[in-house]
C-alpha cells in the first residue's frame, strides 16, 4: 500500500484519533501532541496492516494504545475540560452542556473504561469493541453495564 494510499485512509478516519485525544487529552497542546503521535505510530505501523480488520478498526487499536501508554508515562492530574472540542462547540448551549459533562466524567474513569466508552460512544459494536479491546463479547456488556453505573454515579454526585 502507497503513501496516498495511507494519507486517504487517514484524512477519512481521523475522526477516530480526535475522539480518542479528547478523551485522554485536558488541554490543547496535549490533545496536539498526542494527535501528532497516534498519526505517527499508525504511519510506522502501516507496513504491517494486513487488512484482516477494518482500517477503522486498526486505527482505533493503536489510538488507544498510544493513548493509554502516553497517559501512563505522564500521569496527569485530573483537570476539567476548559475548551470543548470542535464538533461539540458548534451545538446548541444545552446539549453542549450534556456532552461537556460527560466527556469530563468520562475522563474521571480509569484508562481501560475510557477506551471501551470511547468505542461504545462511537456506536462500535460489541464484536468490534472485544476484536480492538482484546476481550470477549459478553465481557465487553458486562464492562459496559459497569462502566455506565459508574459514570451515572459520577454524573449524580456533581447534581447534588
Amino acid at each position: 500500500m502507497s503513501e496516498i494510499e495511507f494519507l486517504q485512509l487517514l484524512s477519512h478516519n481521523q475522526g477516530i484519533i480526535g475522539k480518542v485525544c479528547s478523551i485522554y487529552c485536558n488541554q490543547q497542546e496535549d490533545y496536539e501532541d498526542l494527535f501528532q503521535e497516534i498519526t505517527y505510530h499508525a504511519w510506522k505501523g502501516y507496513p504491517n496492516f494486513r487488512g484482516d480488520a477494518k482500517f477503522s478498526t486498526w486505527l482505533y487499536r493503536i489510538a488507544l494504545n498510544t493513548a493509554i501508554s502516553s497517559f501512563r508515562k505522564r500521569k496527569p492530574a485530573i483537570a476539567l475540560v476548559s475548551v470543548l472540542p470542535d464538533q461539540i462547540a458548534d451545538q446548541p448551549t444545552e446539549v453542549t452542556d450534556q456532552k461537556q459533562q460527560l466527556l469530563c466524567a468520562i475522563k474521571k474513569l480509569n484508562e481501560a473504561e475510557r477506551a471501551i466508552m470511547a468505542l461504545y460512544l462511537d456506536e462500535m459494536s460489541y464484536q468490534e469493541i472485544a476484536e480492538i479491546i482484546g476481550i470477549t463479547e459478553n465481557n465487553v456488556g458486562v464492562k459496559i453495564n459497569r462502566i455506565k453505573n459508574k459514570l451515572y454515579q459520577i454524573l449524580n454526585r456533581g447534581t447534588r
